[in-house]
């Protein structure tokens, strides 16, 4: 499994600042294009990007998608998209033309180079719990060999005007709520007119079409990917995030491996193990058995078209909580580390605004809740109604609309009138 620290990260854009330099210049002398859009994600054709790119695409807007593995150009090409290596030559200068930049983790989804003066599009990948940005202190984490001494503060302040500087060149990023809205002002120190409140273009595809068509095609989707399920077959996801580059310390001892199978058993259930990405442990059980499968990033970059298909989550500080409350979806709370995640990398509010006060601290607590929710209608109905009054906080907009507000945001950013012809055929779909 990949592994990822901000340390890590921070002492190679320290490297870098000659290339970033070197790429601004370039991009003060080429001109940038009219009309040319590149989009770019982290995990792949999938996310935000992929709802703004077909929506762009409806409009018949120019654009490309900047890939950075074989696979990512597989996928793109079968979807029909067009795509360059974005650390190629044609892929720096895709960006260092383009007068659109779409993105969803950061300006490394596309040529980070050359972003300068681009109109670029921050769509995020998912409503921040856990600091993210300008605000959480992880982010400036000075690299190991500087982490202490006299040269320590330095590179704080050095990574925190890089951020800024580069932070500044974002010119929308688009909110679920006015809620949401205040975070990611703070988190790219940005003002309030770059950061519309249209609804996050990713959970477009949690409000369209009825409930019966969401949950009917998640889970064929989800046995193609996982392995064929029974149709009675109950489905738990659990989603861990991210803790900077160290290993989960919720992952289950062979005995509560135990519990959980004897859970999943007990309710004719099966757990979807759902890693994070840049995270770093194994989640397999000791034992063998079909009711704990893995749908990691490996299987399926963005996981979020999938949750209309499932019973419960189990998460700790995953922006999947939020996700899920679109649907909704009952949740189990299992945070271990709450306190030291606090400290190091701080929350918007306290994880009781939504966890309650009761979230269980190891998988023995979980699996007990995971039990109860699954075996009594009363604790299911209670879970449920947490999740609804989550997303009345957190969402405004719940009709698969939220990437055509961005992009109507896009153009008026642009200065550019929509395109009634094509917006006409945009107005028809589901």
């Amino acid at each position: 499994m990949a592994s990822f620290s901000f340390g890590a990260g921070n002492a190679a854009k320290l490297a870098r600042l000659p290339v970033y330099a070197a790429g601004r210049l370039v991009t003060l002398l080429v001109p940038r294009s009219r009309d040319l859009w590149v989009f770019g994600c982290a995990v792949g054709i999938a996310d935000g990007a992929l709802a703004l790119w077909e929506v762009a695409a409806t409009h018949g807007e120019r654009a490309v998608w900047l890939v950075a593995t074989t696979s990512q150009a597989r996928d793109a090409s079968a979807r029909g998209i067009p795509s360059i290596r974005k650390h190629s030559l044609r892929g720096f200068w895709a960006t260092a033309r383009a007068r659109v930049v779409v993105v969803t983790h950061g300006f490394g989804d596309v040529n980070r180079y050359a972003t300068h003066g681009a109109f670029v599009v921050q769509l995020w990948h998912g409503i921040p719990l856990k600091r993210i940005g300008l605000d959480s202190p992880e982010t400036l984490r000075p690299p190991a060999a500087l982490a202490r001494g006299p040269l320590a503060g330095l590179a704080r302040r050095a990574l925190g005007l890089l951020y800024r500087r580069t932070a500044r060149g974002i010119r929308l990023v688009p909110a679920a709520s006015h809620v949401v809205r205040g975070r990611l002002e703070s988190a790219f120190g940005l003002p309030d007119d770059r950061v519309p409140v249209t609804g996050e273009p990713r959970v477009d595809v949690l409000s369209r079409g009825t409930v019966a068509e969401r949950s009917g095609s998640a889970r064929e989707r989800i046995g193609e990917l996982a392995g064929p399920l029974d149709p009675s077959s109950r489905l738990v996801l659990y989603a861990p995030t991210w803790r900077d580059g160290e290993t989960d310390p919720a992952i289950p001892t062979a005995a509560e491996w135990r519990a959980i199978v004897d859970v999943l058993r007990r309710h004719d259930a099966v757990l979807l193990v759902r890693s994070h990405p840049l995270g770093a442990g194994e989640y397999a059980p000791p034992l063998g058995t079909e009711r704990v499968r893995g749908l990691g990033s490996d299987v399926l970059a963005d996981v979020t078209p999938l949750l209309p298909g499932l019973d419960a989550l189990v998460t700790d500080y995953s922006s999947l909580m939020f996700d899920a409350a679109l649907v909704p979806l009952p949740v189990v709370y299992l945070a271990p580390d709450v306190d030291s995640y606090a400290r190091r990398r701080g929350f918007y509010g306290t994880y009781a605004d939504v966890a309650g006060d009761d979230w269980a601290h190891d998988w023995s607590a979980a699996a007990r809740r995971l039990d109860a929710l699954l075996g009594d209608p009363d604790v299911a109905a209670a879970a449920l109604e947490r999740s609804r009054a989550l997303d009345n906080r957190v969402h405004d907009f719940r009709d698969g609309r939220n990437t055509t507000r961005v992009y109507r945001a896009i153009l008026a950013g642009l200065g550019r009138p929509l395109n009634t012809p094509a917006a006409g055929r945009e107005e028809g779909r589901g």
